[in-house]
């Protein structure tokens, strides 16, 4: 297993249409956001990277909604998502749309996403995956130069991996989008053979466990300790 954070820097595409076929997996995407966009309430929405700005998140009750990156048409705020200019706990939902396959630490992205994120805030990644159409074709040396195979893929069991040790409760994961090169996707093949879907979403929220214990719940769960019985007795006369 290659390692998740390297030295060499990417390039991230600014839109969707620098992919072949970009504007199928936007659709894609967001047809598979409208249900999870309309469960998401809070104040603030922060859409990490180029891509996630171009996602239509209209469905979605938070009505603030900050678009953040380095470069970019749609961004508001210029910004390293490494180096989120946010503080602690201050956003409601974060989405990182495809935002993990061009960046060079995973790990520090995801550690950036869970500290501005409030408690039970939402993460939504998605990105392409390794075990597909695309990935296999990735694998050719004459399809390398394509800015889809140019980015990082990664399996879904390793995303929950990274999540899991952030103590994020994952409530959906999921592939899609089994053909790439069709609009619909394949919709027979998504919906027996998601595992082989070219495109992944996950959708995760952020659980804190209390450090200190509640005195009376302490209190409860002390065990009663019987009184010793003595090695002798006195008895009485008659």
């Amino acid at each position: 297993m290659k390692p998740a954070r390297i030295p060499r820097t990417f390039s991230a595409p600014a839109h969707w249409a620098e992919f072949s076929r970009g504007e199928y997996y936007r659709e894609a995407l967001e047809q598979q956001l409208k249900p999870w966009f309309a469960k998401i309430y809070g104040f603030h929405l922060l859409k990490i990277g180029n891509l996630s700005a171009e996602i239509n998140a209209e469905s979605c009750a938070i009505s603030h909604q900050v678009n953040v990156s380095l470069q970019g048409e749609p961004a508001q705020v210029r910004a390293d998502p490494l180096h989120l200019p946010f503080e602690n706990k201050s956003v409601d939902a974060c989405l990182l749309a495809h935002t993990l396959s061009w960046c060079p630490d995973p790990h520090r992205l995801l550690n950036e996403a869970d500290r501005v994120l409030i408690d039970d805030g939402w993460l939504i990644l998605s990105g392409f995956n390794p075990v597909s159409l695309l990935g296999l074709r990735k694998a050719l040396p004459i399809k390398r130069q394509s800015a889809v195979y140019r980015s990082r893929m990664f399996t879904m069991m390793r995303q929950l991996d990274w999540l899991s040790l952030l103590n994020f409760e994952v409530v959906h994961h999921s592939g899609f989008q089994v053909l790439p090169w069709t609009r619909q996707g394949g919709k027979v093949l998504t919906t027996h053979l998601p595992a082989l879907g070219c495109m992944q979403l996950i959708v995760a929220r952020k659980r804190t466990i209390p450090l200190t214990l509640n005195p009376m719940k302490q209190s409860k769960a002390k065990a009663r300790v019987p009184q010793a019985v003595g090695a002798t007795r006195q008895y009485r006369k008659p």
